[in-house]
């Protein structure tokens, strides 16, 4: 465990790093001047960390708005390049205590198999608890997300890396997180350093990390045997809604320990029969369909995507990956009509060089 700096600072630890960094994104400027020299820029970031002399970049931030409002921050690719060498030494600590149920930015898990997930679960059981955090990586807490990251990692240098990251990300997210105070607080609980940058890998991974003692919580102590979380989004089932409303108001008391809330109007009892609605699809134990607001921002994307081809802004193969990936993510779900008429609503025409909305007929 006390070796663990030195295994992370190694040629092949930062080789494999940088390559995954990199991946889909070679176009971009800065991740190609950083290749150039990739075997010098390596070795220079590896030469920092030895000798402590490292400062990650400035963030640039932007927001987003789909599905909703949000503030992305992302670091520069030398410090994303720090991010994938440093995860792929640690995760492997962590990894083993998460919970199988935990489903975001873990291998082997993801969307789909969450949302497989949730309509096994709303086969077995008659009732559903929703819930999700309040601007859950805003108000992540430094101090507490440290306590819980240097029990696991023993390594004082890697915890010097942590710690840095997390000094450089600090309250980044201050402009759009609302202060909150919790029992025990005085007047200088809204100094507290807080907050993780959406965008690094480092952000995801640790938001696990963050939310993995409440994992165990409901399964070991609430007992609540169906169980599942993506991010900052969990739900509870259960056959008994007295059990759920209960688990309910322990489960807000636990989270205060992490100086997290929960939305709690949103969070009510209800039937599974009546739909869940989750990571873009209404799940019901019988089928999935499609958000309606997901159908039409794509409808509205894809619309903008063939204008670009039809001008020759944009090659076939890029608006060809972009309505495969779709149709991929979208099969999940009960969707067939919704493809063919998504398609059939927006043909290709002018620049198509004999190609028509037929070509994607065959993945629809």
């Amino acid at each position: 465990m006390d070796q663990l700096f030195e295994k992370m600072l190694t040629w092949e630890n930062f080789y494999q790093a940088f390559k995954k960094a990199a991946k889909g994104k070679r176009g971009k400027a800065n991740v190609a001047e950083f290749e150039y020299k990739v075997e010098d820029n390596l070795l220079r970031l590896i030469h920092e960390l030895k000798t402590k002399s490292y400062k990650p970049g400035d963030y640039f931030s932007f927001y987003i708005h789909e599905p909703k409002k949000r503030l992305i921050s992302a670091a520069p690719f030398r410090d994303r390049v720090v991010h994938h060498a440093l995860c792929r030494i640690i995760e492997p600590l962590f990894e083993r205590s998460f919970i199988y149920d935990s489903y975001a930015n873990r291998k082997d898990k993801g969307t789909h198999r969450a949302l497989d997930r949730v309509q096994h679960y709303a086969r077995r059981y008659k009732y559903v608890l929703q819930c999700d955090i309040e601007q859950f990586f805003p108000a992540i807490d430094h101090e507490v997300l440290k306590n819980i990251l240097h029990k696991v990692i023993k390594d004082d240098d890697v915890c010097w890396l942590i710690d840095l990251v997390l000094q450089f990300g600090e309250n980044i997210l201050s402009e759009v997180y609302d202060i909150r105070y919790f029992p025990g607080d005085d007047l200088f609980a809204a100094a507290r350093p807080r907050g993780l940058p959406i965008g690094n890998l480092t952000s995801q991974f640790w938001a696990n990390c963050y939310l993995n003692g409440f994992d165990h919580f409901i399964k070991r102590e609430l007992r609540i045997p169906g169980y599942l979380r993506y991010v900052d989004d969990f739900l509870l089932f259960h056959n008994d809604k007295k059990i759920l409303r209960e688990a309910k108001g322990r489960s807000i008391a636990r989270l205060h320990s992490l100086r997290l809330t929960m939305h709690e109007n949103s969070a009510q009892v209800r039937p599974v029969q009546e739909g869940i609605p989750f990571l873009g699809f209404i799940v019901y134990p019988t089928h999935r369909r499609l958000k309606r607001r997901k159908g039409i921002y794509f409808q509205r994307k894809l619309r903008h995507k063939i204008s670009l081809y039809q001008n020759s802004e944009l090659d076939f193969n890029a608006l060809k990956a972009s309505i495969t990936g779709w149709i991929n993510h979208v099969s999940y779900g009960d969707t067939w009509g919704l493809r063919r008429d998504v398609l059939g609503r927006n043909p290709i025409k002018g620049n198509t060089h004999g190609r028509r909305n037929d070509y994607f007929y065959a993945d629809v």
